[in-house]
This record gives C-alpha cells, sequence and structure tokens, in this order.
C-alpha cells in the first residue's frame, strides 16, 4: 500500500493556516478589484474537490489503497479553497463566496474508466502549479503572492502522489495500465491545437448536464478562467511549453522510454494499441 507512506510524506509538509501565512504583511494598496475577484473565482474552483473525491471513491471502489489516499487529498484541496476564502474574509468580505456559489459546483461526474481519470487529474495537478506559479508571479499583494505559491507546491506533491499510483498500477496491469496513461498523456499534452484549457475543471464531464457540466461553466463568470490565462496572469505558448515538457518528462520516468515531443508519446501509445489487438483467429484449413 502507498497511503501510509504517502500520508506521513504530505503530512511531514503541511503548512498551517494561522502560522504559515504571513496575515500581518498584508497590504491593501496591492491588492485591485481585478486581483481580488479572481481570488474567489479560485477559492470556487478550489471546492470542486468535493465532487472530484465522490467520483474518486465510487470509481475506485475496487481499490481501498488508492481510495484511502483521496483523504488525504481532498483534505488538502478543500484546504486551498478554505485559505483562499479566509484571505476574502479578512480582506475582501464582500467577495466571499456564498454557500449557493461553492454548492454550484457539486455535481455529478459521469462514470468513467479509473485509470484514464487518474492521469487527467495526474497531468491537471502539473498544469495547476503552473497556472499558481503564474498566479503568484501576477499578483501584487505579497500574502496572496504567498499563498499562492504553497498552493502550487502542494499541486505538484499531489502530481507526484498521483505518478506514484500509476507505476503501481503498470506493475500489477502492464500494458492495459500503459495505454491507458498514454492515452490521455498525449490529450493533456497537445493542449495548444485546441482553443480549451486543457484541465479537469474545465471538461464536460456529465452528458445529461450538457452544456453546464464543466466546474467552470456553473462558477458565477462562466468565462473567467480564459481570462484569467489569457489577459491577466499571462499564460502564453512559454508557459504551456514547461507543461508539455513537465507531462512528456513524467511520461519518459514512467515508462522507462524518452519522449521529447507529443508526437513521440502518441507513436508509443500507437505500439500498445498494436500489442494489446488481439491475433486474429486462424480457422482450420
Amino acid at each position: 500500500m502507498l497511503y501510509p507512506e504517502l500520508f506521513k510524506s504530505l503530512e511531514a509538509v503541511r503548512w498551517n493556516m494561522e502560522n504559515d501565512i504571513p496575515w500581518a504583511s498584508f497590504d491593501a494598496s496591492l491588492l485591485s478589484d481585478e486581483q481580488a475577484r479572481t481570488i474567489k473565482m479560485n477559492a470556487i474552483t478550489e471546492w470542486a474537490a468535493l465532487p472530484a473525491t465522490e467520483m474518486f471513491l465510487r470509481d475506485n471502489r475496487h481499490d481501498s489503497d488508492f481510495s484511502a489516499f483521496m483523504s488525504v487529498w481532498f483534505f488538502e484541496e478543500q484546504k486551498h479553497a478554505l485559505v483562499l476564502i479566509e484571505y476574502l474574509k479578512r480582506f475582501r468580505p464582500d467577495l466571499v463566496p456564498t454557500e449557493q456559489e461553492l454548492h454550484a459546483v457539486r455535481f455529478e461526474f459521469d462514470p468513467a474508466p479509473a485509470l484514464e481519470t487518474l492521469t487527467l487529474h495526474f497531468c491537471g495537478e502539473i498544469r495547476l502549479n503552473h497556472w499558481y506559479r503564474r498566479a503568484a508571479d501576477w499578483h501584487t499583494e505579497p500574502v496572496i503572492k504567498h499563498i499562492y505559491s504553497l498552493l502550487s507546491r502542494d499541486e505538484a506533491r499531489h502530481g507526484g502522489a498521483y505518478l506514484r499510483y500509476m507505476k503501481k498500477y503498470i506493475q500489477e496491469l502492464g500494458d492495459s495500465a500503459r495505454a491507458a496513461f498514454a492515452k490521455i498523456g498525449v490529450l493533456m499534452a497537445s493542449a495548444r491545437r485546441t482553443d480549451k484549457a486543457l484541465h479537469p475543471t474545465n471538461l464536460h464531464v456529465n452528458k445529461d448536464l450538457f452544456p453546464n457540466d464543466t466546474v467552470q461553466s456553473r462558477l458565477p463568470d462562466p468565462d473567467w478562467l480564459e481570462h484569467w490565462l489569457d489577459r491577466q496572469i499571462a499564460f502564453d505558448d512559454e508557459w504551456e511549453k514547461k507543461v508539455v515538457e513537465r507531462i512528456l518528462h513524467n511520461m519518459s520516468l514512467l515508462f522507462g522510454r524518452t519522449f521529447a515531443t507529443v508526437q513521440e508519446l502518441n507513436r508509443y501509445r500507437k505500439e500498445l494499441s498494436i500489442r494489446l489487438t488481439p491475433a486474429p483467429a486462424i480457422l482450420p484449413g
């Protein structure tokens, strides 16, 4: 089981909301209305760890190890929402999300293959780590800059934990796990080919609720994410390249091969598909 070890490692570096946030350093002159509104949207987005956890527990009933790890992931992700809400309570109480706004992002996700979903969230943690690094750079108020730096490091650690489970599943399931991971890896490393930000909170997850079946579509401002990325934190091609490189680097570690481009990873995915295709039956002549 990985859960006991991951619990200890994440517990050892966990930050405390009262003691590790420099609340007394707040400078109101360095927080704009525009910046404060983005904090509210990030807080609501982080609250979506609740339906994501419900999804993970439902789709991983067969795996008590991974399901137990969800207790750690869920706690830390909900703390992200909580610290952003606490910041607003202290310094911009007019922008604190309402309970209704938070509850709006709790909706059921359609069942999906567990391995593909794991990979989606693994890549999502890599992307969010980079988004929050840019958010820390963009903000000018020192307390929120510090908070986003803490959150970005948490997301990187979560990605590392997911990678441990992916390695475990390769040992247990072989090529079927490799094929699932490669398939989603290609998708999530191909964001520059789409106009859509490829993150789990921005993907459709409930066909009966379409098109209001993404977390972002249920925010008070459904168009916020694209504006935040393009116009505010300036998540440009250079930063997207960093995300792709990180995904490819981790896929290389996972599969024991070097992937310098998405095309190389896609060729490997096709190799796996051929290996997993049953040979045609030979009829007796």
